[in-house]
């Protein structure tokens, strides 16, 4: 239990420090090189910009992944607020004729259209590019009237024919602000109040279900067919899969709140495999309620049910986790690790497999041998 505490609380501190890392890795086709970059928090993009203190100027790229060409972006800075109003925003997107459109426009109000207009501070080297569905505006803005503290905006939304059409109005496009310090090179809301549910909705699902839930099963299967260890094995695999079941739920529930907060984003196979593993494992702990004693005539197909039921959690456990890896997107590092984990899992359940097969085999042969002594002897008695 003390490798799983101490994995869990590792994971749990560094997959959070492992956001600000990530657009550090990326590389620009045109070379070009930012000293700051934040994962922003919401809607899958990325600011990178350097700041020259003494010329008041910052020259930034903000990116978009994985949309599709029919979709606007925009990154604004607001002056009067921490809300959309107000805000003046760099936009672009793809045109129907193949190319791409960047320019600058003022929000005024929730309705709006973003259409062209000057901002309040110079803007130029003003770009777009479009490659590999990825949105990249390229941008240099004079700062001379702003503090190198600002609020800013971030966001995306649907093409109506050439021109943006409203974004969505709940979920991540509503949550989608923070404070950008150009000094210290941080945003505020890189790591924030939803960001830390989904690490610790990841971590508790990873350590219940996709860990301590094998390692009982492992307790369990391998460890009662020693005589020594009966009744004995019972407990651990008991304390670890029902630690593991009240975890696992905890962490169920978490992820059933983050998708009720971001109805914007769609894991629908993630979310269903989840519900499927709850009301399994919920259905395994109730049915130990009803579990026959030794000798009765329905033990043997409670253990049929017990064994099937168990095993299907623990497998699509593994390729729910898996999933959700891919959706919370940590350094790859965090998935070698947990399927390393479950690898030195693997190698032990298979050393003990022989193992049981080597003590159960012994006693085969010792019970037959003792069979074929008691029947040579009731011969002999017989002959006799």
């Amino acid at each position: 239990m003390l490798p799983t505490f101490i994995f869990c609380l590792l994971f749990s501190l560094c997959i959070s420090s492992s956001y600000g890392e990530k657009c550090a890795k990326y590389n620009f086709a045109t070379n070009q090189v930012f000293s700051s970059c934040s994962d922003l928090p919401y809607l899958n993009l990325f600011l990178h910009w350097n700041y020259n203190q003494s010329a008041k100027t910052v020259e930034l790229a903000y990116r978009h992944t994985g949309l599709s060409s029919s979709r606007w972006i925009a990154w604004a800075i607001n002056r009067t607020g921490q809300g959309v109003i107000g805000a003046q925003a760099l936009v672009a997107f793809k045109k129907s004729d193949g190319t791409m459109r960047a320019y600058t426009a003022s929000v005024d109000s929730y309705q709006t259209q973003l259409l062209q207009g000057d901002l309040s501070f110079p803007v130029s080297d003003l770009i777009a590019t479009y490659t590999k569905n990825e949105i990249i505006i390229f941008a240099t803005i004079k700062v001379d009237n702003l503090s190198f503290t600002m609020n800013h905006v971030w966001q995306g939304g649907p093409l109506s024919g050439d021109f943006p059409a409203m974004h969505l109005t709940s979920g991540p496009n509503v949550l989608s602000m923070g404070i950008l310090d150009l000094l210290s090179g941080t945003i505020s809301g890189a790591l924030n109040y939803e960001t830390k549910n989904k690490n610790i909705h990841g971590v508790m699902n990873v350590v219940s279900w996709g860990i301590m839930m094998p390692t009982g099963t492992v307790f369990g299967r391998y460890l009662k067919v020693f005589p020594s260890a009966d009744p004995a094995w019972f407990y651990p695999r008991a304390t670890c899969q029902t630690s593991a079941y009240i975890i696992g739920v905890a962490g169920w529930a978490t992820g059933l709140q983050l998708g009720n907060q971001s109805p914007g984003v769609q894991y629908t196979s993630h979310r269903t495999i989840g519900i499927i593993i709850f009301c399994l494992g919920t259905l395994q702990v109730s049915a130990l309620l009803l579990r026959p004693e030794k000798g009765n005539r329905y033990r043997f197909y409670w253990n049929i049910y017990h064994h099937f039921v168990g095993y299907s959690i623990i497998v699509l456990s593994i390729l729910n986790i898996l999933k959700g890896f891919k959706i919370l997107n940590p350094e790859e590092k965090w998935k070698r690790a947990y399927l390393g984990i479950l690898i030195g899992v693997a190698i032990v359940a298979a050393t003990l497999e022989v193992c049981t097969w080597c003590v159960v085999l012994k006693k085969m042969k010792k019970s037959g041998s003792t069979q074929k002594m008691q029947n040579g002897a009731n011969g002999t008695n017989s002959y006799n």
